[in-house]
């Protein structure tokens, strides 16, 4: 298991065949199409300027990511009108890629689109018309009892004006002081609310601006309802009519949208037909045009170059393929290359960062520590039976891809691990069997078909002494991967003064502690103080002697104490399910014991499965990685068929 070697693809063919080419390159899934002329030397740019290339038109993308907006926008309007989504366990429906790209069957996803969009338009329309009538309502109703025509306006000799006051002031009050200016002015109230007075103000002309100050220590603000002919009550009726109207129409087109759950596959095909189209639109972005040809580069596998060029012979075109140089390694695509064992890994390695081109994978490394772990964390066959069925279930149901496939691949074989530890534990949903069995008869003394081989509340000093010697054992490994890389790299001296040097002072501490000889101790704690001493010059001789101690020294204490957590997760796991366990079992009641005990075995189950995974990402992260792993990848994303809910079949040749 490796890094995919790559090879950077030069193309130059004519803009003629640019169409079918990328059409090609997707379907084989296996050419990175990157931006040209980031690295140019100064003579190519000047080839480049003499060839008058240019971007292609990024008409079709836009016109692309439209088609597939509308289609999304589409299904969400099916959903909200309660379209089902298929479920979880439901497999995507399969498709060749003829049927995607078949011509009737985009027109029928565009034809659906548009039907969906325009009943939308048109329940949107009606929705508005009803805000629009009952807003209008709600201005009219506080009039609804002045008997007076809206359109009614002021003469000249009278001042007619409807408006509000504050309800702070009682209307007596208000009239009282209107009698006390002039006995030409009568305010009628229409109706009022918690915060205001809606009243009707008549009066003389000569007398208005007396009138109007002295409302206005009330706090008087003029209502225009302009535009209304007839009473208030009168167009109040008018509008109810119509809203009522507005309202079946509504229902009908909601109906209509709700009737249309037919269309969903058809414009599911669509949007993922959009997408295929804005991955192919969006590799075309990066090339480059002269009149008559086109300019590619990117990147291909070199194990799939054999066949891209078998395809590329049959076109006029001309390319050039060439191995990456080292200065061009942080530019280059990572592809890792696992099988069935290692691939679930590349979620755990994707979360930290993919390896550097030219460096090792780390997922055939870390799989076997990873799994073994989290079966260590978990430790028991209930809950290793229920991730197992969940994997299995989901992997054959549902065949999810990519990330999702990856993690229930994981669960399941962490599930395995965790069986298997299970077993070695006696751990069955904590003590699940012994509480329910005494329930039943309380003369039972249940043994397991095998003796445990150790217990977490009885040999809990066994199991901290067993996970920090796994963890030793890990750090020794990375220890070993670093050597081998330093080797490789020419690096031989670090070799020995970094690696050798603590396998050495490991041995010798070994050998000591058994009381077979002090020699190796000494050759180790020789070369530890040797290694500065050669390596560093002037006073950083003396201070590279107690750093080296000190660093080292603390460092892999404080790693291998690191693996104590490995313990501490078995114990807590245990403990909480074994709780949960006797307070099912207090009432004395099987049925209420299963209860409680599923409950909260259900509880420790999922905070276990997060709280595993998470400390055996950090060991793996921080205690393993660190010593030979150098990240910084870029991840491969080829030219390919992506859909999100349909499965595109790969026909054979």
């Amino acid at each position: 298991m490796a890094i995919v070697k790559m090879k950077r693809m030069r193309l130059l063919a004519m803009v003629q065949d640019r169409e079918e080419l990328l059409r090609l390159m997707q379907d084989m899934g296996c050419v990175e199409v990157e931006e040209p002329g980031t690295d140019l030397t100064e003579e190519e740019e000047q080839v480049w300027k003499d060839l008058s290339l240019t971007r292609v038109d990024a008409q079709p993308l836009s016109q692309a990511r439209e088609r597939r907006q509308r289609a999304e926008r589409a299904l969400a309007i099916l959903k909200h009108h309660g379209c089902k989504s298929k479920g979880f366990l439901t497999p995507r429906p399969s498709l060749s890629r003829e049927q995607l790209f078949d011509p009737q069957r985009e027109q029928e996803g565009l034809s659906a689109v548009d039907q969906v969009l325009e009943a939308d338009r048109t329940l949107a329309a009606y929705q508005a018309e009803e805000s629009r009538l009952s807003a209008q309502r709600a201005a009219l109703a506080p009039w609804l009892e002045l008997n007076l025509p809206l359109e009614s306006a002021s003469t000249r000799d009278m001042l007619l004006q409807l408006g509000t006051l504050s309800a702070a002031f009682p209307l007596e009050e208000v009239q009282h002081t209107l009698e006390g200016v002039t006995p030409l002015v009568e305010l009628t109230q229409a109706s009022a609310d918690r915060d205001s007075r809606y009243c009707l103000l008549v009066c003389h002309t000569s007398v208005q601006e007396q009138v109007l100050d002295a409302l206005r220590e009330y706090g008087w603000s003029r209502v225009s309802l302009s535009g209304w002919t007839g009473t208030a009550a009168d167009n109040d009726r008018r509008l109810a009519e119509e809203q009522e109207q507005l309202k079946q129409k509504i229902a009908e087109a909601v109906a209509q949208l709700g009737s249309m759950a037919s269309l969903t596959d058809a414009i599911r095909r669509e949007s993922d037909l959009a997408q295929v189209l804005i991955n192919r639109e969006e590799g075309r972005s990066r090339l480059l045009d002269t009149e008559k040809t086109f300019l590619l580069q990117g990147w291909v596998p070199a194990q799939k170059w054999e066949e891209m060029k078998s395809h590329l012979e049959q076109y006029p075109c001309a390319w050039e393929v060439e191995d990456p140089t080292e200065e061009e390694y942080p530019s280059v695509p990572v592809q890792l290359k696992n099988n069935w064992f290692t691939k679930p890994l590349n979620m755990v390695t994707e979360m930290y960062s993919l390896p550097a081109y030219g460096s090792l994978d780390p997922n055939p490394l870390m799989a076997p520590f990873f799994i073994l772990f989290y079966g260590i964390m978990m430790a028991d066959m209930g809950y290793g039976l229920v991730m197992m069925l969940a994997s299995i279930i989901v992997l054959k149901k549902a065949k999810p891809r990519g990330g999702m496939h990856n993690f229930f691949a994981l669960l399941g074989l962490c599930g395995v691990s965790t069986f298997l530890m299970g077993a070695v534990t006696g751990g069955f949903f904590g003590d699940f069997i012994p509480q329910i069995l005494k329930l039943l008869n309380p003369e039972s003394t249940f043994v397991w078909f095998w003796p445990p081989l150790f217990t977490p509340l009885e040999d809990t000093m066994m199991i901290l002494v067993g996970a920090m010697a796994l963890g030793f054992v890990q750090i020794l490994t990375g220890m070993a991967i670093s050597f081998v890389k330093k080797i490789r790299d020419g690096k031989i001296m670090d070799a020995i003064w970094e690696e050798v040097t603590w396998w050495v002072v490991f041995a010798g501490a070994a050998l000591a502690i058994l009381g077979v000889t002090n020699l190796v101790l000494i050759l180790g704690l020789v070369m530890v103080v040797a290694g500065p001493v050669i390596t560093e010059k002037g006073f950083g001789k003396i201070t590279g002697i107690f750093g080296s101690l000190y660093n080292h020294v603390t460092g892999y204490f404080g790693d291998i104490l690191s693996y104590s957590r490995l313990m501490a997760l078995m114990l807590a796991g245990s403990v909480i399910a074994q709780v949960f366990n006797t307070l099912g079992a207090i009432p004395g009641n099987v049925v209420i014991f299963v209860i409680i005990s599923m409950l909260g075995n259900t509880l420790n189950f999922a905070l276990n499965l997060l709280g595993c995974y998470v400390h055996d990402m950090r060991l793996q992260f921080l205690e393993f990685f660190g010593r030979f792993y150098k990240e910084g990848g870029k991840s491969y994303r080829p030219l390919s068929v992506e859909t999100q809910y349909v499965e595109v079949m790969k026909e054979d040749n």
